[in-house]
């Protein structure tokens, strides 16, 4: 028999218990789980490798030649040089805007800075232009004397800048640049006269990255928009932290006011100042995202600031001082003007709007209720001076309406009523920079008589520091400011050439009247 101790030897084993996860095999599947994760993220490593190939640098080198690294290598000089003129400068990879709501500071923008697409030829584009202040009853940001620029309408597609409208794009090569000079009538003389006011306007930028005493939002504006005349960016090399540092201010200041850029969006000033600010950013906008340069809130900012123009159209179809949309509210065709262009370069980001077709068919409207049978348009009607013609063909021709009848009945008013003497009441900036965009988008003979009467007149009155003379017609309310203000618009004029191209490509000056 077993004793005792045998027996205890021989008890069953206690059994193990076995997990729920278990009994179904979980393990197994765990692991199976995991091999197939391993083989989906090589897989895809694969297929991206096989998609996505790595970016292709500039070959600034002409086509032909010797095949091969010898004649590269010979050549690799000429190379960098061209590169360096693409490449942010170190002294501009950070700038803050000092003094403002908020202090932004713009990252080191390493590898945020893509190449820009290959050079290509382009057609052409159609243009915009803005005004500042009423002419005739005296009211708005002053009267009579204006300023404004565009961007081009035109067709086709464009690849210096990708995608970018084409008008932006042309104006970004120096040799098209200068072609495009010559083509339209323009000088050597204009280009040098162009960069001394350049250099001007760098030399007398506040600390915080705004211009002038006063009208801070909108002299901004103006001095912004003459950097993009001439496809200076922030990563330009001589004007690149200029640019930078104007654009950092109007965002830091919208950042402050939820899209408002102006000081006080309900004052007379505020919808001329709102309107050119928001122009600004719009090109700016455009320049920077096809650049890879990351400004923080810029887009959010342009966003807002052009929506509020939408959403505070007046009844009437205009815009109203203060941005009244009641029937007390003001409207005159100068800010009508500057509202309709910003929305124009709003309309050239990938930002989406809402109601914009509805508020520029609506601007429109109210414009051609403001032309009289002559060809003129009015101040806030049929009647008035009709110094701002410029400005209602010029609207009438960057939104799609440059073969109508009052564009053609505007260009001719213009080109038989219309004289430039520096010294004289014919001295209306506002009126005239308008009148030479619209009259070089109409081409022909139109140009060609706007061209000889503007262009020398312009040159010979430019001061040896590269700003420019006051005028006998400077209007009033921007005497802070005046200085700014005629130099930009003065520089924006003679960058008519190259800044707005026809939409129908070629030269203007060979390019039969309407």
């Amino acid at each position: 028999m077993e004793t005792d101790q045998q027996q205890a030897v021989h008890t069953e084993p206690q059994r193990k218990k076995i997990g729920f996860w278990a009994k179904f095999g979980g393990g197994s599947f765990t692991i199976a789980v995991l091999i197939h994760v391993l083989f989906a993220i090589l897989g895809g490593i694969w297929i991206a490798q096989r998609i996505y190939q790595p970016e292709k640098k500039i070959d600034f080198l002409p086509g032909g030649g010797e095949a091969g690294g010898g004649a590269r290598s010979a050549q690799s000089k000429v190379q960098e040089k061209k590169r360096a003129q693409i490449t942010p400068t170190s002294n501009m990879k950070r700038v803050f805007a000092e003094g403002a709501a908020s202090t932004f500071s713009i990252p080191d923008p390493g590898d945020n800075f893509g190449e820009m697409s290959a050079l290509s030829s382009l057609g052409g584009g159609g243009g915009m232009s803005g005004g500042l202040g009423g002419s005739g009853s005296g009211g708005g940001f002053g009267s009579g004397a204006g300023s404004g620029n565009g961007l081009g309408l035109g067709t086709g597609t464009g690849k210096l800048f990708g995608l970018i409208p084409q008008a932006l794009s042309k104006r970004c090569s120096k040799e098209d640049r200068l072609a495009r000079l010559r083509e339209n009538g323009g000088t050597p003389e204009c280009e040098e006269a162009v960069v001394k006011g350049l250099r001007w306007l760098k030399a007398n930028q506040n600390p915080d990255g705004s211009w002038a005493q006063a009208n801070k939002t909108a002299m901004t504006g103006l001095a912004l928009l003459a950097y993009f005349g001439h496809c200076e960016t922030p990563i330009s090399e001589e004007f690149g932290e200029s640019c930078l540092k104007g654009i950092v201010y109007l965002v830091a200041f919208g950042t402050k006011t939820d899209g408002m850029l102006a000081p006080n969006i309900t004052s007379q000033n505020g919808a001329y100042e709102h309107g050119i600010a928001t122009y600004a950013l719009a090109e700016a906008a455009t320049f920077c995202k096809e650049l890879k340069l990351d400004i923080p809130q810029l887009a959010e900012v342009t966003e807002k600031a052009g929506q509020f123009i939408i959403d505070n159209q007046n009844e009437n179809g205009g815009w109203a001082y203060g941005y009244d949309k009641t029937k007390m509210g003001h409207t005159d065709t100068s800010v009508v003007g500057w509202q309709l262009q910003a929305l124009k370069a709003c309309s050239h980001t990938n930002i989406k709007y809402k109601g914009m077709k509805t508020a520029v068919d609506d601007g429109l409207d109210y414009m051609e209720g403001c032309q009289a049978e002559d060809g003129s348009f009015g101040y806030t009607g049929r009647g008035g001076r009709p110094a701002l013609t410029g400005v209602g063909v010029l609207c009438y021709q960057m939104w799609g309406k440059e073969k109508s009848k009052g564009t053609r009945e505007g260009v001719k008013y213009i080109k038989d009523t219309f004289k430039f003497k520096w010294d004289t009441q014919d001295s209306d900036l506002y009126s005239h920079y308008y009148a030479s965009q619209a009259m070089m988008q109409s081409g022909g003979s139109y140009w060609r008589f706007y061209n000889d009467l503007f262009r020398d007149e312009i040159l010979k009155n430019q001061n040896e520091d590269g700003s420019w003379k006051a005028p006998a017609f400077e209007g009033h309310g921007l005497e802070p400011a005046k200085v700014i203000y005629r130099t930009t618009l003065s520089v924006l004029m003679l960058e008519v050439y190259y800044r707005f191209l026809a939409t129908s490509g070629g030269s203007r000056l060979d390019r039969p009247g309407i």
